[in-house]
């Protein structure tokens, strides 16, 4: 499968909370496998279905050589005194901005064979899963951030060349 297009901020898809997936049947594989292909591009670190334009809870990841996803996944747990890391997203390409995230992170999820999994992390990983879970709740970064920075995120949105 080939990686898929990104959806760019302000496509609705992305403000759009993700249903759950009930039935793992053709239609979920193949999305997997494209958000498997998609996230293994230099300089991704997850992609989650909504940004492929799928509206079902489901991200890939790809973290220090460790490539995989997760379906259905829920934080179950943060862990550690929130800090400020620079945090960029495929859907809103150049930015870059300080976001506070927990330096540890746990989710719980399911397999395409539907048993249970766990993925947790720190730094890295644990910033992948607290993005990517938010894009399957339909926030995006920006949402989190402080007033002056979103504000100066928003007037570079405007100004950029995708937008």
């Amino acid at each position: 499968m080939p990686e898929r297009p990104i959806r760019l901020f302000g496509d609705p898809v992305l403000k759009t909370v993700s249903d759950p997936i009930s039935t793992i049947d053709d239609r979920v594989r193949a999305l997997v496998a494209d958000l498997v292909d998609s996230v293994q591009l230099p300089g991704r670190a997850g992609v989650a279905a909504s940004q492929i334009g799928v509206n079902l809870r489901a991200f890939s990841y790809n973290v220090d050589g460790e490539v995989g996803y997760i379906l259905n996944p829920v934080i179950v747990e943060l862990s550690g005194e929130p800090e400020l890391v620079d945090e960029g997203c495929l859907s809103v390409p150049g930015l870059w901005y300080p976001v506070k995230r927990y330096p540890f992170a746990r989710v719980t999820g399911i397999d395409l064979d539907g048993n249970p999994i766990e993925l947790s992390g720190h730094e890295l990983m644990a910033q992948a899963l607290q993005h990517e879970t938010d894009h399957l709740d339909g926030l995006l970064y920006l949402d989190r951030l402080d007033k002056e920075n979103r504000r100066a995120a928003m007037k570079e949105v405007r100004e950029s060349n995708w937008f």
